[in-house]
């Protein structure tokens, strides 16, 4: 029996929401470079990967984002909800509107696009959906409260989801990813005195003395959504440095 290249996502087609930047630009990045010499056959014949304009908050456009994917393909195989946004505050200095904010994209936005996508996965018995949670997702992290809230209601839904469809074929996990170095956490850097010494302060919360990348958590997704994770399901996936709070 001839297997195929571990964590081949060849000939299998995916979705990147929050691909514009940070962890899910470089999802968006990884998944096809797995399969690069499909991925080169394709584009000779005439393939391409489209970027679509989605809100994820606006249940009308994800309906048309997904007619817009099904109506071409007809299917899809990986869906990885990257679309997120952050907080600063606690309970006495975040607003119901900066929580409804949060909330409308971290946890809603899963909603919906899941929503519209999930029908076609479960016709077929197949399909694999990675959700972005957050080491803020499994414990509590000071002046994050709106965060922090999201995330865990993102590692429920995941769960939730994964023993729901489990027997139609469809695999829900999430990733659980510690402080990394993305465009927002720059502009946070940006904000303070000696961005120099914030970084180090950030970067102590993990064992390893460091952030993580973006490449490092686009490989947990990579993991997640190929064939070599068939036997997980309703995982929350940390990766985190060795997260210490």
């Amino acid at each position: 029996m001839t297997r195929s290249r571990p964590f081949d996502l060849s000939g299998k087609i995916a979705l990147v929401t929050g691909a514009g930047s940070g962890i899910g630009a470089e999802v968006a990045r990884t998944l096809p470079e797995t399969a690069a010499a499909t991925a080169r056959d394709i584009t000779r014949e005439g393939g391409k990967a489209d970027g679509l304009l989605l809100d994820v908050t606006n249940e009308d456009n994800c309906d048309a984002v997904a007619q817009a994917v099904l109506g071409t393909d007809g299917r899809l195989d990986v869906l990885v909800n990257s679309a997120g946004i952050g907080h600063v505050g606690t309970m006495t200095t975040t607003t119901g509107a900066d929580l409804d904010a949060l909330y409308a994209v971290n946890v809603r936005g899963v909603f919906n696009v899941t929503k519209v996508f999930l029908p076609g996965m479960l016709t077929r018995r197949s399909g694999a959906i990675v959700n972005m949670a957050s080491v803020g997702g499994t414990v509590g992290i000071p002046d994050r409260l709106a965060y922090c809230t999201t995330k865990f209601a993102v590692v429920g839904l995941t769960k939730s989801m994964a023993l729901d469809h489990a027997p139609s074929g469809v695999r829900v996990n999430c990733v659980c990813p510690g402080r990394v170095e993305t465009p927002f956490v720059a502009a946070r850097l940006r904000e303070y005195a000696d961005p120099a010494r914030a970084y180090q302060q950030m970067s102590s919360t993990q064992a390893v003395g460091r952030m993580g990348r973006p490449e490092e958590i686009a490989a947990a997704v990579l993991d997640l959504a190929s064939d070599e994770a068939a036997f997980v399901t309703g995982s929350a996936f940390m990766i985190d440095g060795g997260w210490r709070g």
